[in-house]
């Protein structure tokens, strides 16, 4: 796995800064695994993006996870503290799969990133990931043009996608410390990823600034150091 030095980490954060989240996760996927392609990695299912998620953020930061989210009833901080291994989900999803509602027979297969690239900016998200996961719509036996998909069975097969790759949906279940309110929230690694990699970013960007300030360094002899003697130099410049 690439995308373990220094320099490395602040080059996959000037390229991801400016994107959104879909093509954010590609890019840390891309640099993590360069023997891949980015038009391979955007075909993966999206339960499988997220566990190669995972596995970076585990040889990043490690196995431990402290993440937080807002009680929907009060709006207090909630803190889950977890780990890699048991936010990863067993299996793969199947290749396809099958649903059946209000006389509509539905084949489809997982949602990738380059499903949700195109039909985020179109009116209707859901209907449009949902038509290019369909692979044959038929009602009573007779193929069907997928754009007459009423709600019913549009509401069948999204629930369908969600069940069969569970990796892409990953839910964390919490009682509120102050009201004690049950509720779930979802883990989203590629955000969570995200989140600390900006904060290193700007930790090492703040070391480079002052190392420089203190003995006129280049950026790259700067990066090139490793982490202990980075810390040793600036207890030294302070």
């Amino acid at each position: 796995m690439a995308l373990q030095s220094a320099g490395d980490l602040l080059a996959v954060w000037e390229t991801a800064a400016t994107q959104a989240p879909v093509e954010r996760a590609l890019t840390l996927l891309a640099a993590a695994w360069p023997g891949a392609s980015r038009a391979e990695l955007a075909r993966l299912p999206l339960g499988e993006r997220d566990a190669r998620l995972l596995d970076l953020r585990a040889a990043l930061f490690g196995a431990e996870v402290a993440a937080l989210a807002a009680c929907a009833r009060c709006g207090e901080r909630v803190e889950f503290a977890l780990d890699v291994p048991g936010l990863r989900v067993a299996g793969a999803p199947p290749a396809e799969g099958e649903v059946s509602a209000g006389g509509w027979t539905l084949r489809y297969r997982p949602a990738t990133s380059e499903d949700l690239l195109a039909a985020l900016p179109t009116p209707d998200p859901v209907r449009a990931l949902a038509g290019r996961c369909l692979v044959d719509a038929r009602r009573d036996g007779l193929p069907m043009d997928e754009a007459l998909l009423p709600e019913e069975a549009l509401d069948a097969l999204s629930a369908a996608l969600a069940a069969s790759d569970p990796q892409a949906e990953v839910m964390l279940d919490y009682t509120c410390p102050a009201c004690g309110e049950e509720g779930r929230t979802v883990f989203d690694p590629g955000a969570f990823l995200w989140d600390e990699l900006r904060a290193q970013a700007r930790r090492l960007l703040m070391e480079v600034a002052e190392l420089a300030r203190a003995y006129g360094w280049r950026e790259a002899d700067i990066l090139a150091l490793s982490a202990a003697r980075r810390r040793a130099y600036l207890e030294l410049a302070s």
